[in-house]
């Protein structure tokens, strides 16, 4: 069975780096926009990434522009523009697509193994629903911004969060997982 471990990623400056290098930590793997309504939860992932990152902890931020183009920034502007309103430390990597024909396998994979979002029902999850109305969605598709999969120590994929699933309220399952040895 596959792994997180076995997919190659692209940093920003188009080198390839293995997700194998990340080995035995917790990953909040995040699809990121800076013009989108979610934008405000980078202030959350940063809080999560600098309470937790001693303890094992590695977000993986990968902007999409797919969602009503709302990250239009390339690469390192991109992470100059985080880095400086949000204060983030955590790694952001090549602007990918999510879901269609030109997907990231990572996302692929990472859909397979959760194809359902989690969370709460929120006034967000219907304001998410308008604003994509029009946009083609099948299945298991990344439905906005801010989607959040959550992989345990072994590279295993545990969940799959909503867009409108604040990083605050999945403290306890980072925690857990954060207990647990590889």
């Amino acid at each position: 069975m596959a792994s997180v471990y076995d997919f190659n990623v692209n940093t920003l400056d188009y080198e390839s780096r293995s997700l194998g290098d990340y080995r035995g930590k917790v990953l909040l793997i995040v699809n990121t926009a800076t013009k989108c309504g979610l934008t405000g939860q980078y202030e959350q992932l940063q809080a999560l990434y600098a309470k937790y990152r001693e303890q094992g902890l590695e977000i993986l931020d990968f902007p999409c522009n797919q969602f009503r183009e709302q990250a239009p920034e390339e690469g390192k502007e991109y992470a100059q523009l985080c880095q400086m309103k949000f204060g983030t430390e955590f790694t952001i990597f090549e602007k990918i697509e999510v879901n269609g024909d030109n997907a990231h396998p990572l996302y692929v994979y990472l859909k397979e193994q959760q194809p359902e979002d989690q969370g709460n029902a929120k006034f967000q999850d219907l304001l998410i629903r308008l604003a994509s109305l029009g946009e083609k969605r099948e299945g298991s598709d990344i439905k906005w911004n801010f989607t959040k999969f959550l992989i345990n120590r072994k590279g295993e994929v545990v969940a799959r969060f909503a867009p409108s699933t604040e990083p605050e309220e999945i403290v306890a399952d980072i925690e857990r997982l954060l207990a647990e040895s590889a």
